[in-house]
């Protein structure tokens, strides 16, 4: 199985968990890039999440 990896607006790539930042509040969660704070899509935000950096 392939990586997920996302290019955030402010450059960064977004490859492990580490890289993103969990809002909770609302019935879903919504993800964040850690390093801007810009929203990333929630599918590849998941994904991104359950990738082991190993």
């Amino acid at each position: 199985m392939s990586r997920t990896t996302y290019r955030c607006t402010c450059g960064a790539r977004l490859e492990f968990k580490q890289d993103l930042e969990k809002e909770f509040g609302t019935t879903t969660p919504n993800w964040k890039c850690s390093d801007c704070g810009t929203p990333v899509p929630s599918q590849t935000a998941e994904k991104i999440s359950h990738q082991d950096p190993s």
